[in-house]
């Protein structure tokens, strides 16, 4: 299996994504370098898509996979999107605050530790539908790794389409996130004039 092993923040600094859009509450020292040539289009549409595939950790054959997808559903191309990119399940632990990056949510997931429905899924590309109650499985609720995050991530607002219950560990999918309740920085629309082209 392919793994993006960048340096978080060094990749951070590259794409100029603020680290706690990854989960991580770290700074780096490092001055940025200043560009001296002006952006070109091409590399402003490639950007947004490095952006995107290193924030939800997607690699380019299953994110062009995505595009495909949100082609064929009705509504802007762009936005149907990323709805798709956050509803995965594990975009989805890592927004109910169950893990402290979406690294980890991934881990967990691949673990076995999460059910949808009551069902075990150890897929993180798996499609949450609204209505989906996502939970910590009951034999892996007292997992060190699980109780750090939820302190961790105590502060961190669970974002409206998600409903979350820390004392069982479980949230509800209230409904599929529209564009406007994601609250990252990409500019879907640039991905898509980049693919079609």
């Amino acid at each position: 299996m392919a793994v993006d092993r960048t340096p978080v923040l060094k990749r951070c600094r590259q794409l100029g994504i603020d680290p706690i859009v990854m989960g991580i509450n770290k700074e780096s020292k490092r001055e940025p370098r200043r560009r001296r040539r002006q952006e070109s289009e091409y590399g402003a549409q490639l950007r947004e898509k490095q952006k995107a595939k290193f924030i939800y950790g997607v690699l380019e054959k299953q994110f062009r996979g995505y595009y495909d997808k949100a082609l064929k559903i009705e509504g802007i191309t762009g936005d149907n999107l990323m709805s798709i990119l956050e509803s995965r399940l594990d975009n989805v632990v890592f927004r109910l605050g169950f893990a402290r990056t979406r690294k980890e949510a991934r881990q967990t997931v691949r673990h076995g530790h999460i059910q949808v429905n009551g069902k075990r899924v150890d897929i993180p590309s798996y499609q949450v539908k609204a209505g989906d109650v996502v939970s910590v499985a009951p034999k892996f609720r007292d997992l060190l790794p699980i109780k750090e995050a939820l302190i961790r991530t105590e502060s961190m607002a669970v974002p409206s389409w998600l409903e979350v219950d820390i004392e069982k560990l479980r949230g509800t999918v209230l409904q599929l996130p529209t564009r406007d309740q994601i609250d990252l920085e990409i500019d879907a629309q640039l991905i898509v004039e980049l693919y079609s082209k």
